[in-house]
């Protein structure tokens, strides 16, 4: 820098009047001390860290799923059933809107199997099967099992025909885990408070009715009187006060097990109205079984 003003002055001197040569001599001076001031900065600004760029990841957090709980009051006692939206969204969502709209109340559990399942949701107090809403995907391949105390969807052979009905495990039933006709049984909710009045419905004594060779039929009204959603801290409340849970399910008939139906050929519960053939309504399914 000032070898390039020392030139600059060479020349002046040479090609100028002395008036020229203070002006130029001036403003090359002046120039000289301002880059002499600024280059520290600038080698400064160089040597900063450049701030990071925000970050362009949109994913968002998965917010967890809260618990959700309903009690099913029945004649027999109350009944707590935790549902798993995480596992099985669709089914869940499905019985929570029958659940809310009232649909369970004074509906009977119409099928009962010792050693295999107690079924309901269909039929009201009058034997009467129920009008439902549209038939649901069947959520069978979400990881949960048809294990003692779990609930599932109740269908016909169509796999994807489940509306209102279900089911309660009574045993670990692995042969409900089993596809056939394409598909298994979904499972979306467990029972958390009750097993016992499970235990005691399914020892209700039962019979065969309108030729159907599985005596399933209870011989006394099993009624849901009330299902109603409840807060988390309710159910908590209520599985701190239950009684031991116990080891080993009741049998309705002690030293004769009934066989009960195949998994995938259902068996149709009977209607008083048409002994051995389901009351359907235009565009409701056959009653489902499991």
């Amino acid at each position: 820098m000032l070898k390039e003003a020392t030139e600059t002055l060479r020349r002046a001197i040479i090609g100028s009047t002395f008036q020229d040569l203070i002006t130029m001599l001036t403003s090359k001076i002046l120039a000289t001390t301002v880059l002499l001031f600024l280059a520290p900065l600038a080698s400064a600004q160089d040597t900063t860290t450049a701030p990071r760029p925000e970050s362009t990841d949109t994913t968002a957090a998965v917010p967890a799923v809260a618990a959700e709980f309903a009690v099913f009051h029945t004649n027999k006692g109350d009944i707590v059933i935790e549902f798993n939206r995480a596992k099985a969204p669709i089914s869940v969502e499905n019985f929570v809107g029958y659940i809310k709209d009232g649909f369970f109340d004074n509906t009977l559990f119409h099928r009962v199997v010792a050693g295999f399942v107690i079924q309901g949701g269909g039929f009201d107090t009058a034997n009467k099967q129920k009008t439902t809403k549209a038939p649901i995907a069947n959520e069978w391949e979400n990881g949960l099992k048809n294990n003692r105390g779990t609930l599932s969807m109740a269908r016909t052979s169509d796999p994807n025909s489940a509306t209102s009905q279900f089911f309660i495990n009574l045993k670990d039933n692995a042969a409900l885990d089993t596809p056939r006709g394409g598909a298994a049984y979904a499972v979306f909710g467990k029972v958390v408070v009750g097993m016992n009045v499970v235990d005691q419905i399914a020892a209700v004594k039962c019979t065969r009715q309108g030729g159907n060779p599985e005596a399933s039929t209870p011989t006394e009204p099993l009624i849901t009187t009330k299902a109603e959603m409840i807060s988390m801290e309710a159910a908590a409340k209520l599985m701190s006060a239950q009684p031991a849970a116990a080891t080993t399910p009741a049998t309705a008939t002690p030293g004769k097990p009934v066989t009960p139906a195949a998994p995938g050929k259902p068996v149709t519960p009977v209607t008083p109205d048409a002994p051995g053939t389901p009351k359907t309504k235009p565009g409701t399914p056959a009653t489902p079984t499991p």
